[in-house]
């Protein structure tokens, strides 16, 4: 079974920028599209960036053109840079293939003090 951990989350002022990482246990990320969800407190999971095998990249509209997804296929990680960050942005982030179909990771928590 394919174990996802993501990384990189903290506390951090709004303005600032995370780079969070998720790593997976067997090499998946280049047969897969793959994508960073949040969950906040009292909300439903959300689909935020995804990115194809082939590097096509699509954005929530409440994050594009301050979050970018990437990916490096020989190190089996996925990232996502995040700049310019507000205090809705405030989750617990997660990674998984899109549509998800692995279990869940522990997720990594960021919060964005105003």
């Amino acid at each position: 079974q394919v174990q996802l951990v993501e990384s990189g989350g903290g506390l951090v002022q709004a303005g600032g920028s995370l780079r969070l990482s998720c790593a997976a246990s067997r090499s998946i990320f280049s047969i897969n599209t793959m994508g960073w969800y949040r969950q906040a407190p009292g909300k439903q999971r959300e689909l935020v960036a995804r990115i194809t095998v082939g590097g096509s990249t699509n954005y929530a509209s409440s994050v594009k053109g301050r979050f970018t997804i990437s990916r490096d296929n020989a190190k089996n990680r996925v990232y996502l840079q995040m700049n310019s960050l507000k205090p809705e942005d405030t989750a617990v982030y997660y990674c998984n293939t899109d549509p998800s179909w692995l279990s869940w990771g522990q997720g990594t928590q960021v919060t964005i003090s105003s």
